[in-house]
């Protein structure tokens, strides 16, 4: 049987990451992610799972916060949108766990690097097909000022590694492959797949989740709230750009939108909800060839279908 659970749902991400006796997981993700000769041996979980309900606290973040034996500080984030001013708030979260630190007769060489790791299933570097993207503080030859301020992005879209060649992969891209294929394979693939034990520990932390009823709600009520917040994001992007070319077009660009562009246009949102629900739900098909030959009411069909399949908690 499938694992059934998904990382790439926050409540899942942080229990997996951030639960008592599990730490060797984090380290290694944090080692594949950090790939420096300076490795992780030991890491203090700052804020640890404490499972609360959170079908009445739709608004808590659950991020993982971690200081290792060199003193570095860490937060990983898991990212399933890409809401207004990411790159903002991701360097305000970085600088604020460096600043942090400081405290009356500190020194500034006692500062530690603070690195943030933020886990995109959106992309938000369109410039760039990279999957792992290392920013520092570099001047524009690629001399370092300092490591001390780290943002590294992993923006799972980009991976191009497949089930054929996982064995041939880097230690990142196994990681990307898990964390987008996880809830797909059975705890036997997992550990065909992966020899690394702290996969196999990771795939079992999520197994908790199905066997655990209270753990299944939040699971499945933080599963719902981010589909809704990708929604939300999604509608007001969609309305955004209709209204702009509806007033572009006021503006003499054209003299108006004939019925088959009002068309198009309604089946462009309809596709794109609909492949943000099939990602969150694990589905693959209708593929997007396929949609595109669907109607109008035919995706609006099939797009609350999925909204249903969402409410109702079928995700499987």
């Amino acid at each position: 049987m499938t694992i059934g659970i998904s990382p790439l749902v926050d409540f899942a991400f942080k229990l997996m990451l951030a639960s008592r006796g599990h730490e060797r997981v984090t380290i290694h993700l944090l080692n594949a992610i950090l790939g420096e000769k300076v490795k992780v041996a030991s890491i203090v979980i700052q804020n640890p799972f404490v499972g609360p309900n959170f079908e009445d606290d739709k608004f808590l973040v659950l991020d993982i916060l971690a200081e290792d034996e060199q003193g570095r500080k860490f937060n990983i984030e898991m990212q399933t949108s890409i809401p207004g001013g990411l790159r903002q708030r991701l360097a305000f979260y970085d600088a604020r766990l460096y600043v942090e630190q400081m405290r009356e007769g500190d020194q500034y060489h006692e500062l530690r690097p603070a690195i943030m790791i933020c886990v995109l299933t959106k992309s938000l570097l369109k410039e760039s097909e990279r999957l792992h993207t290392d920013f520092r503080l570099r001047d524009e030859t690629g001399h370092v000022l300092t490591d001390d301020l780290q943002v590294h992005l992993l923006e799972l879209t980009k991976l191009t590694v497949t089930r054929e060649n996982l064995n041939a992969a880097t230690p990142v891209e196994k990681w990307a492959y898990f964390l987008l294929n996880a809830d797909k394979m059975t705890m036997e693939e997992i550990r065909e797949l992966f020899p690394e034990p702290e996969f196999a520990e990771a795939a079992g932390v999520l197994e908790v989740i199905k066997n655990n009823p209270d753990q299944m709600d939040n699971y499945i009520s933080r599963l719902k709230y981010q589909l809704d917040d990708v929604w939300r994001l999604e509608s007001t992007r969609s309305e955004a750009l209709l209204e702009g070319r509806i007033e572009g077009l006021k503006e003499g660009e054209e003299k108006g939108l004939k019925e088959g562009e009002q068309k198009g246009e309604r089946k462009g949102i309809l596709i794109g909800r609909i492949e943000t629900l099939q990602e969150i739900l694990g589905l693959a098909e209708p593929t997007h060839d396929e949609l595109s030959g669907y109607d109008v009411t035919q995706l609006s069909e099939l797009c609350e279908q999925l909204r249903f399949r969402m409410r109702t908690g079928q995700t499987e």
